[in-house]
């Protein structure tokens, strides 16, 4: 059956694409065992049609024209550890406050969004969102994230020591 074909995809790349009133066409609830999926630049400005994905870990949402509603997310994607929001329309730290239920939430990307120009930006995500380790790639004492923390594909190619700084 249809729904066989979508079960064992665990990663999902629609970058892109167009969306049409918030709906991906072909993304949905069918791909239970998603882990990854990236919707960059494919028009989005609003989270509140995405399919609920039990499995799903890293979430990339950058290049859209998302401003706020984040409080499905908690809902559709419980176990979110890695969620890219860059280059969206997010003003406010209080757009971010629903991020708080996403237990799972490691790593939080917002560069180019409006929110990054605020006094204490960092200092106030990470007191709104206790869980988080990483903003923006860095940690509350400004550590990079390694590799495989920070990249939303997770390989990490170059050992420790050969880091560059």
């Amino acid at each position: 059956s249809r729904v066989t074909k979508w079960i064992n995809v665990q990663e999902l790349v629609l970058d892109n694409c167009r969306s049409n009133e918030g709906k991906i066409e072909g993304l949905s609830g069918e791909f239970v065992n998603l882990e990854f999926l990236s919707l960059i630049n494919v028009g989005l400005t609003s989270v509140l049609n995405l399919p609920k994905l039990p499995k799903l870990k890293k979430l990339e949402l950058s290049d859209n024209r998302i401003s706020g509603g984040l409080d499905v997310l908690a809902e559709k994607l419980p176990n979110l550890t890695h969620l890219n929001l860059s280059g969206n329309k997010l003003k406010d730290i209080s757009t971010l406050e629903p991020l708080k239920k996403l237990d799972s939430l490691k790593s939080l990307d917002l560069f180019n969004c409006e929110v990054t120009n605020l006094n204490d930006y960092r200092e106030s995500v990470f007191k709104l969102l206790p869980q988080l380790t990483y903003l923006d790639g860095y940690d509350q004492e400004d550590k990079e994230a390694s590799d495989s923390d920070a990249e939303v594909d997770g390989v990490d190619e170059e050992d420790e020591e050969g880091e560059v700084y």
